[in-house]
């Protein structure tokens, strides 16, 4: 008997108020139809969270960063085999509890319009294709190559148009053009599901009125029609509930339930669903709606193998061993050191040489080991913070003196701030006498200032923030370091864009939210073991000033993609030791139609002395653009390894979808004219340039 078969037969033998009880995502078990318990509530953004020891990687705005999808893939798989042998030994102690399942509601998909959202660090950033490459990855890491047997079951979340205000996110109504929401914030879900991902959830607010778990353009016209989505629906956790209590659409909890799964929404996270059986007794909906949701669901824990007898499945044998092995830790030191982001390094003052020297260290995430977590964390057997990282450094460099000093607090004003320039010449000059050669200060954020709603304790918006700037104590604290008028280095932490006095420091290094492993990865940056390489998935805007209104959901001035102004760092900008220089762009042909493709080789050279990883990227720009349409769009990537004084022919294939404009219905369509295609390593601005990285190279193409 194949599975549907199978599942047919068990709904057969259920009564309504079982089927119902196994449409919540705290199914308890049918004993005499031989179904398990199971909770459906599991998380690993970026590691198994939230059930005892795990490996930590880097958040996964800082996976984005890597922009290296073969190592996010391969960080998904060890992840998985975590997962895997966490569930066994999980289900070998009776444990079916939340958190020990296989089904994750990873990976985050929205794309990150605005730096002000507190969530946005759990996202690959703020461009649709980067977004669905990245993700791509996790998802075929996360499930394995064999879509009917699943390794574990991953799902696409928060669909859709959905990235803050996280005060508003249970009442809020996101009004978007189809042209934006066809051009950004839905391609990273089309790409998803087309390489099978299992589940998609649907988001906490309205999208154009429609509740998003009961959207029917956004569940059953797109997702299941348009799409051919064949996996399952999930709520976000209590969103139903939301219906009738915040956005009041409906009155009741029968009402709000019954508007759900008529939808298409199969799984509730949450309390509502248990009132279907009211719903249908009210004839709200049918047994038949009812079924179609639990045939989704159990098909899902067939793949996972939930229903095949004990030892038997292909994954069954992971244990307790892989779980923060060796191994793992090596991986997420590796994915850390490709995500640390060189944003300045003036007069290549780094790396650091191991001469004699004194080393100041200070800073409020310096020794703060919750710099390193992100949100949706597991627990590591050792996080490394940045000032361990630097002692273990230094240990064996008996010239070297590490002195540190916390010197300012990370979340309040320090009452006991310095100002230097207060201070009469002769306590200045003693300062400057007895300060360090080099300053190492490490500020920025962490969970307590950002993070989802109810977490982020120290936020006073939910987990957004109000303003991007770095914290006026900390700049307070960096302007008294930076007076005396020694070099400093300035390590920043967070998920998102942190706006600063370019002249602030010597060096500036971006360290995201980078794991167990991340003090580690920091030092081995500052003292040359490694060579920077990792760049910004996201737009750094110069001030809260460049910003739209953020309950805005039109792309009108945000990313790089429509954003006129001039940024303080673009998107895809990461500086290294070495020097890069893009030689020349070639294409096999001037000019493309519909189905077609064209093959772009570009050459680049290693012209300074480390040898090191570049990312090539390719843009598109239409060349005399309508108002509405992108800047500028990434289209393709690479990380690729060129040894120094070295040149390497790096090609990609663009099909003729790459040149494709959005309509205002929402209609993809080519546009006859010139178009240019674009070789660079950050989004074609003048600032990237002017801040070091290389020039791009273009070449034009016509679409008759």
């Amino acid at each position: 008997m194949d599975r549907i078969s199978k599942i047919n037969e068990l709904i057969s033998q259920m009564t309504l108020e079982e089927k119902v009880s196994q449409l919540v995502y705290t199914s308890p078990a049918i004993e005499r139809l031989g179904i398990p318990e199971y909770n459906w509530w599991n998380e690993c953004l970026h590691g198994v969270a939230r059930a005892g020891t795990a490996t930590v990687f880097p958040q996964a705005i800082a996976m984005a960063a890597t922009f290296d999808e073969n190592l996010v893939r391969e960080i998904a798989e060890a992840i998985s085999d975590e997962a895997r042998a966490k569930y066994n030994e999980a289900i070998k102690q009776g444990n079916r509890g939340q958190y020990w399942g296989l089904t994750f509601w990873t990976p985050n998909i929205n794309i990150f319009r605005d730096p002000r959202w507190g969530r946005g660090q759990e996202t690959y950033g703020e461009d649709p294709y980067l977004t669905s490459r990245i993700g791509t990855a996790l998802v075929n890491g996360l499930q394995g190559d064999d879509p009917e047997n699943l390794k574990t079951a991953a799902c696409a979340k928060h669909y859709a148009v959905h990235s803050g205000p996280e005060k508003d996110r249970h009442s809020f109504n996101a009004i978007v053009s189809r042209k934006d929401l066809f051009e950004t914030y839905l391609p990273a879900f089309k790409a998803l599901v087309d390489v099978g991902v299992e589940s998609v959830m649907g988001a906490y607010n309205r999208t154009l009125d429609e509740p998003c778990c009961a959207s029917n353009f956004l569940i059953k016209d797109l997702l299941r029609g348009r799409w051919n989505f064949k996996g399952h629906v999930v709520s976000d956790c209590w969103a139903i509930r939301d219906f009738h209590e915040h956005h009041k659409v409906t009155n009741t909890p029968e009402e709000s339930a019954a508007l759900a799964l008529n939808a298409g929404c199969d799984l509730n996270c949450g309390c509502t669903y248990p009132m279907l059986t009211v719903s249908f007794k009210k004839g709200l909906v049918t047994e038949e709606a009812i079924n179609t949701a639990l045939e989704r669901l159990l098909l899902t824990r067939f793949k996972l193998g939930m229903f095949d007898p004990p030892g038997s499945g292909k994954y069954d044998k992971l244990g307790r061993e892989v779980i923060n092995c060796e191994k793992h830790r090596k991986l997420a030191l590796k994915a850390a050191h490709k995500s640390i982001v060189l944003l300045k390094n003036d007069n290549n003052l780094l790396p650091l040489d191991s001469s004699p020297k004194r080393i100041g260290v200070t800073g409020p995430g310096a020794a703060n080991a919750h710099t390193l977590f992100g949100n949706y964390y597991g627990i590591s057997s050792h996080f490394i913070t940045v000032l361990e990282g630097l002692g273990d450094k230094v240990k064996d460099k008996f010239g070297i003196n590490l002195e540190y000093k916390q010197g300012c607090l990370m979340y309040c004003e320090n009452r006991k701030s310095v100002n230097f320039a207060g201070m009469s010449p002769q306590t200045a000059n003693q300062l400057q006498k007895e300060a360090p050669n080099v300053t190492i200060v490490v500020m920025g954020l962490d969970g307590a200032i950002e993070g989802e709603e109810g977490d982020a304790i120290a936020s006073d918006s939910n987990g957004d923030r109000n303003t991007i700037e770095l914290p006026q104590w900390q700049l307070n604290h960096l302007r008294f370091i930076r007076a005396i008028g020694k070099k400093v280095i300035l390590v920043l932490t967070g998920g998102s864009a942190i706006a600063f006095p370019e002249d602030i420091a010597d060096a500036v290094i971006y360290a995201w939210y980078p794991g167990e492993s991340g003090g580690q990865a920091v030092a081995d940056i500052i003292f040359g073991d490694v060579v920077p390489s990792g760049k910004l998935p996201v737009t750094f805007p110069a001030s809260t000033d460049q910003l739209p209104d953020y309950s805005d959901y039109s792309m009108k001035g945000r990313t790089y993609r429509y954003m006129t102004e001039k940024p303080l760092y673009p998107f895809g900008f990461g500086l290294s030791y070495t020097s890069f220089k893009f030689d020349s762009i070639a294409l096999s042909s001037s000019s493309i139609s519909a189905g077609g493709s064209v093959k772009v080789t570009v050459t680049v050279s290693n012209k300074g002395k480390y040898d090191a990883d570049e990312v090539v990227q390719i843009y598109i720009a239409k060349d005399g653009r309508g108002e509405d349409d992108p800047v500028a769009s990434l289209k393709n990537f690479r990380r690729v390894f060129i040894p120094a004084g070295k040149s390497e022919k790096v090609e990609f294939e663009l099909s003729s979808s790459a040149f494709e404009t959005v309509s205002a219905q929402g209609e993809y369509y080519l546009v006859p004219g010139v178009y240019s295609v674009i070789a660079a390593d950050a989004a074609p601005v003048p600032v990237a340039a002017e801040k070091g990285a290389p020039q791009p190279v273009t070449a034009k193409i016509t679409i008759a």
